[in-house]
């Protein structure tokens, strides 16, 4: 992973970003939804869309 989104898996595990913050990054396409995940261990869901299961 690139040195941007270790730097925000860092200040995320510190609870330094919330997890709002880290959706506003991949909306405004400064990380993928796939960093998203490695960041958040979470599915990126669009906004507006409820998770499957």
């Amino acid at each position: 992973m690139s040195t941007l989104v270790e730097s925000l898996k860092r200040l995320y595990t510190k609870q330094r970003l919330t997890k709002e913050q880290m959706v506003e990054r991949v909306e405004k396409g400064t990380i993928t939804a796939e960093e998203y995940k490695y960041v958040t261990t979470e599915e990126y869901v669009l906004p507006g869309d409820s998770p499957i299961g």
